[in-house]
């Protein structure tokens, strides 16, 4: 099992910036891929960006390319979602998750989810 924690949500004004982190534990983390995903009042869940086992592969959505940034601190089991240029559509409640590949995390294969963290951009 890995249990993952997520932090850093909070009300950001339009334009600002906010750093999510995921704290994993359990099995080692550096044996998984990782991910971001979001999921808004009343839409379906989506994927915003995923990383490698050693950083080395990141995916994004198109939505957020250019403006958010996937990175990972294998020493300490973390990984991170820096958001710049923060607009109210990016309002939702954010999710980490763990799986096989950064490729296969982007197709919504998870294994492992934390509990989310609630992001809120005002216009």
């Amino acid at each position: 099992q890995v249990q993952l924690v997520e932090s850093g949500g909070g009300l950001v004004q339009a334009g600002g910036s906010l750093r999510l982190s995921c704290a994993a534990s359990g099995r080692t983390f550096s044996n998984y891929a990782m991910a971001w995903f979001r999921q808004a009042p009343g839409k379906e869940r989506e994927f915003v960006a995923s990383i490698s086992t050693a950083g080395l592969a990141t995916y994004y959505a198109d939505s957020v390319e250019g403006r958010f940034t996937i990175s990972r601190d294998n020493a300490m089991n973390t990984v991170y979602l820096q958001m710049n240029s923060l607009k109210p559509e990016d309002t939702a409640v954010y999710y980490c998750a763990a799986g096989q590949t950064a490729a296969t995390l982007r197709g919504s294969r998870t294994n492992y989810w934390g509990q989310g963290t609630q992001v809120t951009v005002s216009s």
